[in-house]
């Protein structure tokens, strides 16, 4: 019989008792407590007291996550959460709540940030976490080129650098706020997506740039938002994007996300636009204020409509009034707040660029007024936007404007010499905008414009002149002009500044470069004329050289006639009953003006609502009286003559060279008779470019002159009428020459050749070469 190894036999035979009993006497495990959130360094206490305050320069050096000796500290500021986890790598690590909103963890044995989300809960429901990206563990979204050209003032694309842009970074999607507020102590991210709390979101600043900047992920198009900054004081100001592009729709002023989706269809338009110089083309406007045009249409709507009706009347182009972003409606948008973004009171920005495409598409250019001179006082816009004059001068007495209870921009600030040319490009560039008419351009020129003594103060050499106001304009014309092919600028300047429409390399009479322009409002003819068309025939005779007197400096500039909307309210009547006599000599003055104004050289503009001669002052609360064109509602036929008249005057004036082509060139001009003061008569001769012309006689009194002999020139054998206001189809008494005027030679007005003709009453006749 073998033996069994003894000791293996007795460690086998006594392992189960051991077991047994072990099992019998141990007492059941109490369960593991979860483990503490393993905790991160400290928050500085000055760091937590200006992050809760809104006065963190560099949030980003306190949130997020950062290396620290044992692994990454990871702190995150979320008011009103519960509870916040950090998910990396699979894992939750909770975060421990310090107090106010702010929670801090370690992730230990990390010697590098690693890639993280949160997860926040701010309900008692486990099930209404949240899974979210930290904004501050992104590096700034803006580059050093950005910045260094923000800086010098010189981005020419600045709404591409600052306001709210959705973007990705870093492979996330979000949208990056950045503002320039200088004076700050702090500033922060408010909006709807914050409850309108921005103690969650401080921005950081980036340097002696004045510029604040915050990546949000998850934010996108649609959501509102505003800047709660903290100014020098320590006090809250919460404020509208100045950069905005999409707002709310007032009264509501909350800025909006948003980008552009539209496909343009315009690029024929585009190619061709600038072929031709303008002061060497045809140009004529129809004023627009887009929301009483036809009251209660939306952008897409008067797509529809305006483009059909301004190609059927053959303007060449329109003009709106601002469409820029102001708070009331009664300023008709001359009390602009956001200056990048088209009037919610239409539709969106897309909404607007398909009306400007529309018009396009119609042959039809478009212009816009421009505001650069002033601004609102509102509290959430750009007044002190940081607490101190930021956007207007510091002395009020080149801030305050006097006149409009506004402010005006400081022109010589490089950063709001850049907020507003960069302006004036991205309209043009970013909606197709053909031309600017700068509104108020006096008021930027002169340091005592509307003010008296002691409440203006000299420039540098002593003089009256607003030199940074002259060296923005030079700058903003070079810009646009350089930037945008075929786009053209316009000045409102009431004043004989010499050289608007100079170029900015020469040097006029006042030692000042020229502004640059392409044209100015004659403003000057404007007043005269209108003067002189409003006395009663009998009296003309004494105010003849107000009708002339324009051809004295009718060459000095690039001339635009304007009759806008300035001209038709706040008791100045509209056209028609600005003139003297019963109905009929009424509209039978505007006819022969209208034909006098499209004669004389310059291009012309004229308000809505004069085409048809609406009797009434143009209201913005219900826009023109279209029911006086309508039969249905017992129109008379009269407003539809002059109507047809205008579509007439602009089909004439787009077909003869002779009334464009030379507009800024004395020899395209010739009077014929121009001191005709008994006659109450003008007239004159216009050439084209290769001599060919148009006679032009207007007859301002009620009678009709026979026989009435004009001196022509001796080459052109006949003279046949192309255009007669007086004519029946219009609603005049159809004193019309239907034959051909023989040249005689019979010597008149220091000519070798006459003709004689019958000048119909309060009437203008053109004629051509037959």
């Amino acid at each position: 019989m073998t033996a069994r190894p003894v000791g293996k036999t007795a460690r086998s035979s006594k392992a189960p008792k051991a077991a047994q009993a072990e099992k019998a006497t141990t007492k059941p495990r109490a369960p593991k407590a979860p483990k503490a959130p393993r905790t991160a360094p400290p928050i500085d206490p000055g760091d937590r007291a200006r992050l809760l305050a809104g006065e963190h320069h560099d949030p980003h050096g306190v949130l997020g996550a950062h290396p620290v000796r044992g692994g990454v500290a990871v702190r995150v500021l979320r008011p009103w959460a519960k509870e916040v986890t950090v998910v990396t790598k699979g894992k939750r690590v909770p975060l421990r709540h310090e107090g106010d909103g702010i929670f801090s963890g370690l992730l230990p044995l990390l010697r590098k940030v690693p890639a993280y989300e949160l997860r926040v809960r701010y309900g008692d429901d486990a099930s209404d976490e949240l899974a979210l990206h930290d904004p501050y563990r992104f590096l700034p979204s803006l580059g050093d080129l950005d910045l260094h050209l923000i800086g010098e003032g010189r981005h020419e694309e600045l709404w591409t650098a600052l306001g709210s842009h959705v973007m990705t970074h870093d492979g996330v999607t979000g949208t990056r706020f950045a503002v320039w507020a200088p004076n700050a102590r702090g500033v922060r991210v408010t909006g709807d997506f914050t409850h309108w709390d921005g103690t969650g979101l401080p921005m950081r600043s980036l340097g002696s740039t004045g510029v604040w900047e915050l990546f949000v992920p998850g934010i996108g198009e649609g959501a509102l938002y505003k800047y709660d900054i903290t100014r020098p004081d320590g006090t809250h100001t919460v404020r509208a994007d100045p950069m905005a592009r999409r707002t709310e729709c007032p009264p509501n002023t909350a800025s909006i996300v948003t980008a552009s989706h539209y496909t343009w269809d315009d690029a024929e338009w585009m190619r061709r636009r600038g072929d031709r110089p303008p002061h060497e083309a045809p140009i004529s406007v129809y004023e627009v204020h887009l929301p009483s045009w036809r009251p209660g249409l939306t952008y897409r709507q008067l797509a529809e409509q305006l483009p059909a009706y301004v190609r059927d009347l053959g303007f060449t182009h329109v003009e709106l009034m601002p469409v820029t972003e102001h708070p009331f409606g009664g300023s008709w948008g001359y009390q602009v707040t956001g200056f990048y973004a088209p009037t919610a009171r239409m539709g969106t920005p897309d909404d607007f660029r398909f009306l400007v495409d529309a018009l396009h598409r119609a042959g039809i250019g478009v212009l816009m007024d421009w505001v650069p001179a002033h601004f609102p006082k509102d509290d959430w816009a750009l007044a002190e936007f940081d607490g101190r004059p930021l956007y207007e001068h510091e002395d009020p007495r080149r801030s305050h404007h006097p006149d409009w209870g506004t402010l005006e921009f400081d022109y010589g600030r490089k950063e709001v010499r850049n907020f507003l040319v960069a302006n004036a490009v991205y309209w043009c560039q970013e909606f197709h905008i053909d031309g600017l008419r700068v509104d108020a351009v006096a008021s930027m020129l002169y340091l005592d414009y509307s003010r008296e003594h002691g409440e203006w103060l000299p420039n540098e050499f002593g003089g009256r002149e607003n030199l940074d106001a002259v060296r923005f304009l030079q700058e903003m014309n070079a810009t646009v002009y350089r930037r945008c092919p075929g786009v053209v600028t316009f000045a409102e300047e009431s004043t004989a500044w010499d050289g608007v429409t100079r170029p900015t390399d020469q040097v006029g009479a006042g030692g000042f470069g020229g502004l640059g322009f392409g044209m100015k409002w004659n403003m000057g003819w404007m007043h005269d004329s209108l003067e002189y068309m409003q006395k009663e025939p009998v009296h003309r005779k004494y105010h003849h050289h107000e009708m002339t007197f324009s051809m004295v400096y009718a060459y000095s500039e690039n001339y635009i006639l304007p009759i806008s909307h300035d001209e038709v309210v706040h008791g100045k009547r509209s056209l028609v009953s600005k003139m003297p006599g019963d109905w009929w000599q009424q509209r039978a003055n505007h006819r022969a003006y209208l034909g006098f104004m499209w004669a004389h050289p310059g291009k012309q503009l004229l308000y809505m609502g004069q085409e048809f001669a609406q009797g009434a002052e143009w209201s913005a609360d219900h826009g023109p009286d279209w029911w006086l064109l309508d039969p249905a509602y017992g129109a008379e036929p009269d407003h539809r003559g002059v109507r047809d008249l205008v579509r007439d005057l602009n089909t004439v004036y787009a077909a003869t060279p002779s009334l464009w082509e030379r507009d800024t060139a004395p020899e395209g001009f010739q009077w014929v008779v121009g001191d005709a003061a008994e006659d109450n008569v003008f007239a004159f001769l216009r050439f084209d470019a290769f001599g060919s012309p148009l006679l032009a006689v207007s007859n301002f009194s009620p009678v009709v002159r026979h026989d009435y002999r004009l001196g022509v020139p001796d080459q052109v054998v006949a003279w046949a009428e192309v255009l007669n206001t007086d004519a029946g189809r219009y609603g005049g008494g159809d004193v019309v020459g239907r034959d051909p005027l023989k040249t005689e030679s019979v010597p008149h007005h220091g000519r070798s050749a006459s003709i004689r003709m019958t000048l119909p009453p309060l009437a203008t006749v053109w004629l051509r070469p037959a």
